[in-house]
């Protein structure tokens, strides 16, 4: 019996230890893998910081389109960086502006330009420049009081695709819009990628950030200018819309849409005619379709 009981407590303690082996190996194996994501993780952040400081930088212009822009508006221009195998086409036109403003240009290798812009495409011209300086709402509206016309804005509720902040720009500039308004935090701002997604015509229009958007709505309708918003569960069509006064349209956020604070400042919500099977636009599409609707409406 005893001998018995023995050999329990001996099969008892072996499954114990055994027990206590597969604990300790796969806590081992789940430490190895926390660590193994972690590191993983960390790699992942790692890259999108170096992305997202590409996409931030404000003190360099890429692409060829873009920098003639920037050579003929008023940024300052410190230095042009262009490669010394592609000398031909619109780089000369480059070059020729550069020597007419008397902008030191360097020659470079390609892997410099591509270290400059983090592998972006830059067509082989890089142009080093004076930090994007933004206006005042003000500024905006003496623009559309000095051209005679009344004020024409736009407004971006937290729009962060810079790539559609900059296509807006550009479709802005086309459309005679007097400036726009950006609010301080959760926005895109002015960068390389706006700079080249607008093809330059980030400096023919004038851009505001503001602390407060809907402080800012405020002060605007004060002054007289209606408040549009593009909304989906609006009731009226923009091409119904007179939009021959002085007025603003607020485009919202890609997914979110104008949040609810800003929605109940609007004067009058507005959609645009779709019969597809998706119910939605990209935020610089739908900017561009309710931009041509203003200046139709401005036209007649």
């Amino acid at each position: 019996m005893n001998s018995k009981l023995k050999r329990n407590i001996s099969s008892g303690k072996f499954m114990e230890d055994k027990d206590k082996s597969v604990t300790e190996s796969k806590g081992k194996a789940k430490s190895y893998n926390q660590v193994k994501n972690k590191n993983k993780k960390d790699n992942m952040v790692g890259n999108d910081k170096s992305t997202s400081a590409i996409e931030e930088r404000e003190d360099i212009v890429i692409g060829r389109n873009a920098v003639i822009e920037a050579l003929r508006g008023e940024r300052t221009i410190e230095a042009l960086y262009i490669s010394n195998s592609k000398l031909e086409g619109s780089i000369k036109t480059i070059v020729g502006l550069a020597k007419e403003n008397k902008i030191l240009i360097k020659e470079v290798d390609k892997r410099k330009l591509d270290s400059m812009c983090g592998g972006e495409v830059h067509q082989g011209v890089i142009a080093k420049v004076t930090p994007y300086k933004y206006s005042e709402v003000s500024d905006i509206l003496d623009l559309a009081e000095k051209r005679g016309e009344a004020p024409f804005i736009v407004i971006l509720d937290e729009v962060e695709d810079p790539h559609n902040l900059g296509s807006i720009v550009r479709t802005a500039e086309l459309f005679g819009v007097h400036g726009i308004i950006l609010p301080k935090r959760r926005s895109a701002s002015v960068s390389t990628t706006v700079y080249k997604s607008s093809v330059g015509a980030i400096e023919h229009v004038k851009i505001a950030k503001v602390t407060n958007l809907n402080s800012t709505i405020e002060e605007l309708k004060e002054k007289g200018i209606w408040i549009y918003g593009a909304d989906i569960r609006a009731e009226e069509y923009s091409y119904q819309v007179d939009f021959g006064g002085p007025c603003a349209v607020i485009i919202g956020n890609e997914g979110r849409g104008i949040s609810k604070l800003t929605v109940e400042k609007c004067d009058k919500l507005i959609k645009i005619p779709m019969v597809g099977k998706i119910n939605s636009l990209n935020a610089s599409v739908a900017g561009g379709i309710i931009m041509y609707e203003v200046l139709k409406g401005r036209l007649k």
